[in-house]
């Protein structure tokens, strides 16, 4: 099973397990110059990659010790980064400040009010501003995680919003992910004020050998993994 780090690298802009690499892909489109927040960045290889693009970058993580990783990981690539510890529920940044705010598999699955996360994100988008992110596929919740054909299987409810919570030996939370369905995640974005552009459902590549969590060749080519959205600012015209 592959390291997420290892898969992730240091400054590489990689969406989610299929490998959807931004430098392809092109989902945020031009970059240079533009003012960007990835929200939830974790050790912000995103926004090192796209610092070294030439955009303006600041990434938040709500763990200080992501942080530190990412602290380190600007002194082994000698590319630094701006990073700040914040909740994505409350962002200590002014009204219309970017141009873009992306996220790969950071923050918004993890927060229980998405709501407010995604009205916080379009405070700080300039009118028309993007927002790209990427999350686990709904649909996938259904299943085990398991990646192997043993995991192909329905053992969960759809519409089953229960979190996923890891606890330690002493019963205290350390992980909630949350589940929201297709429309869950639509109604959300609409009511921040975002107009849903796209939804990207990455295919398994050929070839592509990586075990992730509960992804991998043998169940990634039947069912997607990962919900990529783009939508933008809707308060005022059209995308920046």
């Amino acid at each position: 099973m592959a390291e997420h780090g290892d898969f992730l690298g240091d400054d590489r802009f990689v969406w989610c397990p299929e490998g959807v690499d931004e430098e392809a892909a092109q989902l945020l489109g031009p970059v240079r110059g533009k003012r960007i927040l990835e929200v939830g960045c974790g050790a912000a290889q995103c926004s090192r990659w796209l610092a070294g693009q030439g955009a303006e970058v600041v990434a938040f993580d709500i763990s200080i010790e992501q942080l530190r990783i990412a602290h380190e990981l600007d002194v082994r690539t000698g590319t630094a980064v701006r990073t700040v510890a914040a909740d994505a529920v409350a962002l200590p940044y002014r009204d219309s400040t970017f141009d873009i705010a992306c996220s790969a598999f950071g923050a918004l699955p993890f927060v229980a009010d998405a709501g407010t996360a995604f009205r916080e994100i379009a405070r700080v988008l300039k009118p028309g501003g993007l927002l790209v992110f990427s999350v686990t596929h709904p649909f996938r919740w259904t299943m085990p995680d398991d990646p192997s054909a043993a995991g192909l299987r329905i053992t969960h409810s759809y519409f089953d919003r229960t979190p996923y919570v890891e606890v330690d030996a002493s019963g205290t939370p350390v992980y909630a992910e949350h589940h929201r369905t297709t429309g869950d995640w639509i109604r959300e974005l609409t009511g921040a004020g975002f107009v849903v552009d796209d939804l990207l459902e990455p295919e398994w590549p050929a070839g592509h050998q990586l075990v992730w969590g509960g992804w991998g060749p043998e169940r990634g080519p039947l069912v997607p993994g990962t919900a990529i959205w783009t939508a933008h600012q809707g308060h005022e015209g059209q995308p920046a």
